[in-house]
């Protein structure tokens, strides 16, 4: 049935936006493609889940707690990596390389600390009322997810347009040096940033260990795939883009499995976003950067 499908892909489609926000949150104000955002994803995941099942927290204390862990940590590679790289001028591909070290760390950390094996929320700690309408089944867990995240989306999307650290934000985007000049103190905003794009990461985080009921060490390298190929298809930098390519990116994937097969799900999903960049290579919302000599 077309309407469930719809629940499905909306319910999964607004947790890769949610992950791509603070993805591209990273990039569009500290200019660096952060590949630990995967690791903080996992890390969110796994707070919560120790929080419910080790402390017997209830999840609706466990989640915001998840998500100021994944902040911290996020403050953490902010504060040991990324700012003295940014400090010696390295190169554009160094903090790149660097968080992909900070990935290894932390997936290698999580194996220890939990093992390899999928853990899952007990039973009781996830609510399990279905609610049905026209036919359509939807758990209390889909809804949350899908109005906590269009609300998360809508309030940073004001955020960024309405306050006076929105627009302070919005012009260290367009540069940190001019901002800086103007009275703007970029350090700091540059941690408020990496904090806010760690909680948005761990957040998603703990939204997918819900929906699928599924933590393991691995689990953030699939959404950080996704999480680029997002950014990359809405136009880097861009929020708007990184909504509308995550939900994208659900529906096609969610509407693949359900009238294709479950085998070809990445296969249609990354095929339809090729044919969207070899129409518009820059994405849907990016601009054309002409390279001059």
């Amino acid at each position: 049935m077309l309407g469930q499908q719809l629940i499905n892909a909306l319910s999964l489609g607004s947790v890769y936006a949610l992950f791509a926000l603070g993805f591209t949150l990273i990039f569009g104000i500290l200019g660096v493609i952060n590949l630990a955002h995967g690791a903080v994803f996992m890390a969110g995941a796994y707070v919560a889940l120790t929080l419910v099942q080790q402390l017997q927290m209830s999840l609706w204390l466990a989640v915001p707690l998840a998500c100021l862990g994944s902040g911290l940590l996020g403050l953490l590679i902010e504060y040991l990596v990324l700012k003295p790289l940014r400090q010696r001028d390295a190169p554009h591909l160094i903090p790149m390389i660097a968080t992909i070290g900070v990935a290894m760390i932390l997936g290698s950390a999580a194996q220890g600390l939990f093992g390899a094996e999928t853990q899952r929320f007990p039973e009781a700690a996830v609510p399990d009322v279905v609610l049905e309408v026209a036919g359509i089944h939807a758990t209390v867990v889909e809804l949350l997810i899908i109005l906590v995240s269009f609300a998360l989306m809508v309030a940073l999307m004001l955020a960024m347009q309405k306050t006076q650290l929105g627009r302070a934000l919005r012009a260290i985007a367009e540069s940190p040096k001019a901002a800086s000049l103007l009275g703007i103190n970029v350090e700091r905003l540059f941690h408020v940033t990496a904090f806010a794009a760690a909680v948005l990461g761990g957040f998603a985080g703990v939204l997918i260990a819900l929906y699928s009921n599924a933590v393991y060490p691995l689990m953030g390298q699939p959404m950080l795939h996704k999480g680029i190929a997002v950014i990359i298809l809405g136009g880097l930098g861009d929020m708007r883009g990184a909504m509308i390519g995550g939900l994208f990116l659900g529906f096609a994937e969610v509407l693949s499995v359900a009238y294709i097969g479950s085998n070809t799900r990445d296969a249609v999903a990354f095929g339809l976003l090729f044919l969207i960049l070899l129409v518009r290579p820059q994405g849907l919302f990016g601009k054309v950067l002409e390279r001059k000599a």
